[in-house]
């Protein structure tokens, strides 16, 4: 099973498939995605993505709906 290059980051496990700039650009989502985002509510940072679309804030404890990979 091929690992995870610090160079390809999340899309290592795609390995030599699909091209470098769909890897790029998968990988750049799925990092900002991933990130603590700011809550529309409480305005801190500490909203992460439960699901698609589906977004829960840790310090006020909000459930809300915003985009799919990130809040806007």
């Amino acid at each position: 099973m091929a690992t995870k290059l610090k160079k390809t980051k999340s899309a290592g496990r795609f390995g030599a498939r699909y091209g470098r700039s769909v890897r790029f650009k998968t990988a750049s989502v799925e990092t900002l995605q991933r990130k603590k985002q700011k809550c529309p509510l409480c305005n801190r940072f500490g909203a992460k993505r439960l699901s698609k679309g589906i977004w829960k804030c840790s310090k006020c404890n909000k459930k809300f709906a915003s985009d799919t990979y990130i809040i806007q």
